[in-house]
C-alpha cells in the first residue's frame, strides 16, 4: 500500500481530503502544525479525525509563526473580520501553504512516500495565493527539483483533490465518504471549546455549503 502525507488541520476540508486519500487506497501519515494560530481547538480536532478516519500515524508539529505576526490568526492585535473584505484578507498567513507543504515532504520523503495532499481550494477560498492551481503545481515541480529522492528518480506528487469544488460540494464528498463533520472546527476563532463565532469568513462558507449541499450543519456556535 502506498504511502500519502496528508495536511490534517482539523478543519472540513483537510477532514474531507483525508477522506479521499483513504478512499484512494493510501495508508495515510496525518500532519497536523501546531504554528501559533488562535483557534487552537482545531488541534484537538484534528487528533480526533485522525483517529476516526484511520491514519497510519498522526503528527502534531509545532512551529511558531505567531513570532512573524501579519495575521489575524497569529496576532491578536488584528481583529478577525466579521464582514466580507476586498482583496487578501488578514486571515492571510504568511507563506503559510509554502512552509505546510515544505514540511509534508520533508516528512514524505524521509517515510518514501511519494504523495502529499492538502485541502486547498480556489472557488470558496477567501482570496488566499497560496490556494491558487498555479501556485501548487509550481510547489510540485520546485519538490522535484530540490529533492534527493525526485533527483534519484521517485518523484512527488502534490494532490488537492478539493481544489475546483464549491463549498457544497465538498460536504457532499465529504457526507459520502463518512467524515464526522460535528468533529471539524472552521472557524478563525473558534473557542477553547470548539464553539463557532458564525460571523467570521469560514463560518459562512461553511454555513452556506451546508445549506446548499442539503447536509444538516452539526457546528457548534456560540
Amino acid at each position: 500500500m502506498a504511502k500519502a502525507v496528508v495536511l490534517l488541520s482539523g478543519g472540513l476540508d483537510s477532514a474531507t481530503t483525508l477522506a479521499i486519500a483513504r478512499g484512494a487506497g493510501f495508508r495515510n501519515h496525518a500532519l497536523t502544525i501546531n504554528y501559533g494560530q488562535r483557534h487552537r481547538a482545531e488541534l484537538r480536532a484534528a487528533a480526533e479525525l485522525a483517529r476516526s478516519l484511520d491514519v497510519a500515524e498522526h503528527r502534531i508539529f509545532s512551529l511558531d509563526l505567531a513570532g512573524f505576526g501579519g495575521s489575524a490568526l497569529t496576532d491578536p492585535s488584528i481583529a478577525v473580520p466579521t464582514e466580507a473584505t476586498d482583496g487578501i484578507p488578514v486571515t492571510y498567513v504568511p507563506a503559510r501553504n509554502t512552509i505546510l507543504l515544505s514540511l509534508a515532504l520533508a516528512w514524505a520523503e524521509a517515510l518514501g512516500a511519494a504523495d502529499s495532499f492538502i485541502g486547498a481550494n480556489a472557488v470558496d477560498y477567501s482570496g488566499y495565493p497560496d490556494c491558487r492551481p498555479e501556485y501548487l503545481a509550481a510547489f510540485e515541480n520546485m519538490a522535484n527539483l530540490a529533492t534527493k529522492a525526485a533527483v534519484e528518480g521517485r518523484r512527488f506528487r502534490i494532490h488537492a483533490p478539493l481544489l475546483t469544488l464549491s463549498k457544497a460540494e465538498i460536504i457532499r464528498k465529504g457526507h459520502e465518504l463518512g467524515v464526522d463533520f460535528a468533529a471539524t472546527v472552521s472557524c478563525y476563532q473558534a473557542t477553547d471549546a470548539g464553539l463557532a463565532c458564525g460571523r467570521c469568513d469560514a463560518c459562512r462558507l461553511r454555513r452556506a455549503g451546508f445549506v446548499a449541499a442539503g447536509v444538516p450543519d452539526p457546528t457548534r456556535y456560540v
